[in-house]
């Protein structure tokens, strides 16, 4: 069997599982997966194998309408992915069906090359009745000329490995794009950014809902095997620093042991 590689871009709504979906295929977490919307800020390639082929997920910004600087870049970096990528895949949720957003990427998705295939997977099956499913199905395929359409749940991992086995075939031959073992291609300094993130998000969730970033200063190797990284937490306002602090510290020290755990593993 030839070897086949290519790149697939997960495209949808905010929260539409993109970010679970590319974890449980790539099998590793490479992705900031939060209940917050919009958590998604740069096109993050996970690495898939799958028998002979390497699958190379970019996982864009969910798709709404941008209203500052930062919404209008992350909604063009979207449609980048899907622009430069072999293969696009929809991603919708089952319970809300067709949205007004659902149906503004749809009328986006039709201004694509008609060389470029558009897959259509609906997420969270497990929260609509097989009825609602079928009508869904039917209404989105009537609406686009879909190559594809697959049932899914990213959480639960129903029919994603169907999802995986058909995007593997359909990609063009030739060499793998990058080493056997490699699941990502951000560097490890903006994945631990991203952990960090993801865990400051998960905790200040109401506090601060958007406005903070995360930057990974520092990395020391040392000789015992173990790695000191130093990072930086920007926040908006000076106001916002004691919120990320704590009562005695015990925010940043919440987060910087979850953060802390989180990569220990990944490493």
């Amino acid at each position: 069997m030839s070897k086949r590689a290519g790149f697939v871009a997960l495209i949808g709504e905010p929260n539409a599982g993109k970010s679970t979906l590319l974890n449980r295929m790539v099998g590793a977490k490479v992705s900031i997966v939060t209940h917050k919307v919009q958590t998604t800020r740069a096109r993050i390639r996970g690495v898939a194998l799958e028998d002979e082929a390497q699958i190379v997920f970019v996982d864009t910004p969910g798709i709404f309408r941008p209203k500052r600087r930062l919404d209008r870049a992350m909604v063009k970096s979207a449609w980048g992915g899907a622009a430069d990528a072999d293969l696009t895949v929809f991603l919708i949720e089952a319970h809300r069906g067709v949205t007004e957003g659902v149906d503004a990427i749809m009328n986006a998705l039709k201004d694509l090359p008609k060389s470029k295939s558009v897959v259509l997977a609906i997420n969270k099956i497990d929260r609509v009745q097989a009825e609602e499913l079928l009508a869904l199905t039917k209404s989105m395929n009537d609406a686009f000329n879909f190559v594809e359409t697959f049932l899914i749940s990213a959480e639960k991992g129903h029919g994603c490995d169907t999802l995986k086995t058909w995007l593997a075939s359909k990609l063009p031959e030739g060499p793998w794009l990058y080493p056997e073992d490699q699941i990502a291609d951000l560097p490890l300094r903006m994945l631990a950014a991203e952990t960090t993130r993801e865990k400051l998000t998960l905790r200040l969730h109401q506090e601060l809902p958007y406005q903070l970033t995360v930057e990974t200063e520092a990395w020391e190797e040392r000789k015992d095997g173990s790695c000191k990284i130093d990072q930086l937490i920007y926040v908006m306002r000076d106001g916002h620093k004691g919120i990320v602090l704590g009562k005695k510290g015990e925010t940043i020290k919440a987060i910087s042991t979850q953060a802390r755990a989180e990569l220990e593993e990944f490493l």
